[in-house]
């Protein structure tokens, strides 16, 4: 056991503080990078235990702003080399698992620092890698570099002393194992943080891992794993196999050498990864360990003693965040009869005055979809939308622009029941639903199969005291939106078809990756 005496000394965590766009010397910074990373359009290779491997097949990461312009190329990886990332991957735990923690967190808070040198690459390489307006990539950057300081500080806390019961005659302890080789399966809508959260955590813990980037976002990702060698990663604990999910993702999951695997993404992938991994493969000598966050129908109530103009504003950034591209975004506004019709009117003004286009600029705050598939799929929910509800605002492409920008859609009178109250959209379209009364609004609230996040307005007490106990979700907030959760103040994960409750940024998290063993010692024979 080690004593906490051999640890690092590191300060208490702090979250990381975003830009000020409106800073000349910041604008400056980021157009440059801007035009440094559009210029880029590198061909990044694989990396298995620090050899680069280059293949025929490539995956292109496009701007969605401008589906013409290519951000970056990555090699596509065959399941030989994932056969051969596993087998690397577990030399590399032989030393990695022992490794002192002290030494283990060293290359992870690196990694933390040349991030922060690195800012506006990054921020630039999310901007156009997937769409994000300046403030919601420099978000991104953050929760990132949170991440990777938070689960470091957590890495030491969990190799230090348990707490056990003392009985005589006996030495008695707990200490937490790394589970082996896993996969890091990550989404593209955080494209820096989910991806550095997950990655970060598990190796942190000891674990080595398989990184496979989602295919809309696998830039920002080679450039994580190549920051992560710089600031001294050992080789062969973070092995960068980008790919295509139908060719190498359920053989990833279903190799019986992967012990786990962490994913984030819909529904209907992480039940389909969660089916594949529960079931035993020749020559497999474990329950593997599955980590699912999935999708969200989350709800923003309101009641008759809010502040209607409070939740407007809460309402518009929740739904429409990063085009309602976030598992925890807005897409039901519940409101009572009392005030509904009023704070419908104060959310459509509002968002009538949302800037749309090309986010290089910072002036335009909703930026495109992430690719044409999901533009196909939103429109399709609008026409779903125009049957089942009143189409107060938007409803279709924007046009004279080159991206797949959507206008930001508002359905009214929407049914509880209905398919677009209850199926995640993922994009920029969110429907209002009448309540009776705020206990209706928050049956209505509950009567969906997902638990994400959830909001609830209002001035009284004991309906915020009520809400606790029954808004079924795993991120509750109250009087503000309910997106933004931050790395050790709001651990996230949600209930039902939203997932495994992982509290990803939370004390819990890295108990995923984890196993405690208990050890005795007979004294004093």
């Amino acid at each position: 056991m080690v004593e906490a005496t051999d640890f690092l000394i590191l300060p208490p965590f702090k979250n990381e503080g975003y830009i000020d766009p409106s800073n000349p010397e910041v604008r400056k910074k980021m157009k440059e990078a801007l035009e440094k990373v559009a210029n880029e359009k590198r061909d990044y290779d694989l990396l298995i235990g620090g050899k680069r491997y280059k293949t025929e097949r490539k995956t292109r990461s496009i701007n969605p702003s401008n589906p013409e312009e290519v951000v970056g190329t990555t090699s596509k990886a065959s399941r030989e080399l994932i056969d051969k990332a596993i087998e690397v991957a577990w030399e590399a735990f032989e030393t990695w698992k022992h490794t002192p923690v002290e030494e283990r967190v060293k290359p992870f808070l690196r990694a933390a620092q040349i991030m922060r040198e690195r800012r506006y690459e990054l921020d630039a390489t999310m901007i156009l890698e997937v769409g994000k307006n300046w403030l919601e990539a420099d978000a991104d950057l953050a929760e990132a570099i949170d991440f990777l300081e938070f689960y470091s500080r957590e890495a030491v806390r969990y190799a230090s002393q348990q707490p056990v019961v003392r009985i005589p005659n006996e030495n008695n302890e707990l200490v937490y194992i790394p589970l082996g080789v896993g996969a890091v399966i990550p989404p593209w809508n955080f494209p820096g943080a989910i991806m550095v959260g997950m990655t970060s955590a598990a190796a942190v813990s000891g674990n080595c891992v398989l990184l496979k980037p989602a295919s809309d976002s696998p830039i920002i990702a080679a450039k994580f794993v190549e920051i992560l060698h710089e600031a001294g990663l050992p080789e062969g604990v973070v092995n960068f196999v980008p790919g295509s999910g139908a060719e190498i993702g359920d053989y990833i999951v279903e190799h019986p050498k992967i012990r786990f695997i962490s994913f984030t993404g819909s529904k209907e992938v992480g039940l389909r990864i969660n089916e594949l991994a529960a079931k035993h493969q020749p020559g497999q000598k474990w329950i593997k360990r599955v980590v699912l966050e999935m999708g969200g129908k989350d709800a923003v109530v309101v009641d008759e003693t809010a502040d209607l103009d409070a939740a407007a504003d809460g309402i518009v950034a929740s739904a429409f965040g990063f085009q309602g591209q976030k598992c925890s975004a807005g897409s039901r506004i519940i409101a009572v009869e009392a005030i509904y019709d009023e704070l419908l009117e104060k959310v459509v003004e509002k968002t009538k005055k949302i800037k749309i286009g090309d986010v290089r600029d910072p002036e335009n705050w909703l930026g495109p979809v992430v690719n044409e598939s999901a533009m196909r799929k939103i429109l399709s929910y609008i026409d779903i939308g125009k049957e089942e509800g009143r189409l107060v605002h938007g409803g279709k492409r924007v046009e004279g622009l080159p991206g797949y920008f959507l206008e930001p859609t508002i359905f009214a009178d929407v049914d509880r029941y209905s398919r677009i109250a209850q199926e995640e959209i993922f994009g920029p379209v969110t429907a209002f639903i009448k309540a009776k009364d705020f206990n209706d609004a928050i049956d209505i609230a509950n009567c969906t199969e997902y638990g994400l996040t959830g909001a609830l307005y209002t001035k009284k007490r004991e309906r915020i005291e009520f809400a606790k106990k029954v808004f079924h979700v795993g991120n509750l907030y109250f009087n503000r939106k309910c997106t933004g959760a931050l790395v050790g103040v709001h651990p996230f994960g949600g209930f039902n078809m939203s997932g495994t409750d992982s509290k990803a940024g939370g004390r819990d998290y890295l108990l995923l990756f984890l196993q405690a063993k208990s050890i005795s010692e007979r004294i004093n024979l």
